[in-house]
């Protein structure tokens, strides 16, 4: 494919093509720029899903500015580090400012002690997901209930983003989770 067919094919939303774009032949070029740009962790898959969205704002507004003076990959690469350098300084810092949780358990009826161990197990779970951000975004929604409008401006994205980086961050602290649960099985086990 050219690219400009390649161009037209990310505007029309041709799945396929938009898939192997963004996944296989930019992942090189993105992960340099993760690399190079931003201080802490950034998660693949929410960095192209930001980067996708913005290309795609006002109907694909900046993808139909490709002239092909340049080839796609290195107009993707400046349209991508202007758009992350601009947001990286103005995103929240993803690193725990609190470790303290404290509507984790509302039941009354859980007595302190218990209340507290499930408070600490919980931390203890977020302190192993490498992804700062996604650990803010569960405190954020699920535990404090914020409203996901709020937390989206906080984060500097869109609230369909947001709903996008809850669904990976519970998909993550279900995996962590159930790793802690096999490794303590094997721990009582022996």
């Amino acid at each position: 494919m050219t690219d400009q067919q390649i161009i037209e094919a990310l505007i029309a939303r041709d799945e396929r093509v938009t898939k192997r774009f963004f996944y296989a032949n930019c992942r090189p070029l993105f992960l340099s720029i993760i690399r190079n740009v931003f201080s802490y962790e950034v998660d693949y898959d929410e960095f192209v899903n930001e980067f996708y969205l913005h290309l795609m704002e006002d109907d694909a507004y900046r993808l139909k500015q490709f002239q092909g003076r340049s080839t796609i990959y290195q107009w993707m690469k400046v349209i991508a580090i202007r758009y992350f350098i601009a947001k990286r300084d103005s995103m929240i810092d993803m690193e725990p400012k609190d470790t303290h949780i404290d509507s984790v358990v509302q039941n009354e009826a859980v007595d302190g002690e218990k209340k507290m161990m499930a408070k600490m197990d919980v931390e203890r779970l977020f302190s192993l997901m490498p992804n700062k951000r996604y650990v803010y975004v569960i405190k954020r929604l699920m535990l404090q209930e914020a409203e996901p409008k709020a937390v989206a401006q906080e984060l500097r994205t869109n609230v369909d983003n947001l709903y996008n980086i809850k669904k990976r961050a519970i998909a993550a602290l279900t995996e962590i989770a159930l790793k802690e649960v096999e490794k303590y099985e094997k721990e009582i086990s022996k």
